[in-house]
């Protein structure tokens, strides 16, 4: 009866109880595994910061807030400011002497009117004294009988109509220039020095095209 006591001794010594700690080794591998696979995940956490990405984006549509055209109205509304400037722009650039004051529209307009006047009157005067002159010619021809008191009254008389009309075109051509500078703008220059001939001399002779000191020159020539 003993012997099989031992036999069944010998066999616990057998037993793979060592083996048990073999199965711990892959334990330890499978928990190492899920350990390197955590940081795979840290990735994705990296990649969030690219969703802030279209963040900065978002300023980019407020770079057509700053084109937008109601900017642009502003600019159209600045030649109106300029009509105005067209409305009065004769007025403005004509010259006047550093101690006047500038022309306004009011003595513009007495100017272009006083201008109309003379010139119409100056027409009907050049008129009147070709007429004459034309009657002076048909008498001088008809008249041959006549003693040479006559005829040299007829001609007298002819030579001052003759003078009287040539006197009235001049003065006809003076006025029609004034008028077509004072539409253009350059009323009130002096056509031989450049400088201002006066208001108050335009004033009193509108169809002066010579300042004081340049029409004294002419008349001592």
């Amino acid at each position: 009866m003993k012997a099989p006591v031992k036999a069944t001794k010998a066999p616990a010594k057998a037993v793979p109880a060592k083996a048990a700690p073999a199965k711990a080794a892959p334990a330890k591998a499978v928990k190492a595994a899920p350990a390197k696979t955590a940081p795979a995940k840290a990735a994705p956490a990296k990649a969030a910061p690219a969703k802030a990405a279209p963040a900065k984006a978002a300023p980019a549509k407020a770079a057509p807030a700053k084109a937008a055209p109601a900017k642009a109205a502003p600019a159209k509304a600045a030649p109106a400011k300029a009509a105005p400037a067209k409305t009065g722009g004769t007025t403005r650039r004509l010259v006047v002497r550093e101690d006047e004051s500038p022309w306004t529209e009011a003595e513009l307009a007495e100017v272009r009117t006083e201008l109309d006047v003379e010139i119409a009157r100056l027409r009907a005067q050049i008129s009147d004294a070709e007429e004459g002159i034309a009657d002076l010619l048909r008498d001088s021809g008809d008249g041959a009988g006549d003693d040479q008191a006559d005829a040299g009254t007829k001609t007298f008389e002819r030579e001052h109509e003759m003078q009287l009309a040539n006197n009235a075109r001049e003065l006809l051509l003076q006025n029609e220039r004034a008028l077509a500078r004072l539409q253009d703008g350059t009323y009130g220059i002096c056509e031989n020095c450049g400088n201002p001939i006066g208001k108050l001399r335009l004033q009193a002779f509108p169809r002066a095209t010579l300042c004081v000191s340049c029409k004294q020159l002419e008349e001592r020539a």
